[in-house]
């Protein structure tokens, strides 16, 4: 497994983004891939908090979920997401684009959402065992 950086441009749409996220995810930029098998990378994603919404879509669209109890029902605004979590945003837009099987799991696994900037060995996906290792 390697370790992928999305394009580093600020104020990127997230319709445009979540795609060529999702294709590091699965592997499909890599002259290797194979559509049985699992070869994609893992991918960090800062800043997510500067992500934009064309149109009306921060008042207009909404995301959904369900408590479990009856009327739990919670939609909330892209406008309140954007400030209370803003790598759901993301992250929502980057699983609808998903393949729908078996390994969608392993890849949102991989999927590392930041909503700020942060130092380059918090970002490591192997930081936290760099001191365990001896020689």
């Amino acid at each position: 497994m390697t370790y992928s950086n999305p394009p580093h441009r600020r104020s990127q749409v997230v319709g445009r983004l979540a795609p060529e996220i999702s294709k590091l995810l699965v592997g499909k930029h890599k002259p290797i891939y194979t559509p049985g098998k699992d070869c994609g990378d893992m991918v960090v994603v800062v800043n997510a908090r500067e992500v934009v919404l064309t149109g009306k879509k921060w008042d207009q669209k909404l995301y959904r979920s369900h408590t479990g109890y009856p009327g739990g029902l919670v939609e909330r605004k892209a406008s309140w997401m954007i400030e209370h979590k803003p790598e759901e945003v993301l992250r929502s837009a980057v699983m609808g684009m998903l393949p729908k099987n078996r390994w969608r799991k392993e890849w949102a696994r991989r999927l590392r959402i930041f909503p700020q900037s942060m130092g380059e060995a918090a970002l490591s996906p192997f930081a936290r065992f760099r001191n365990n290792v001896r020689g």
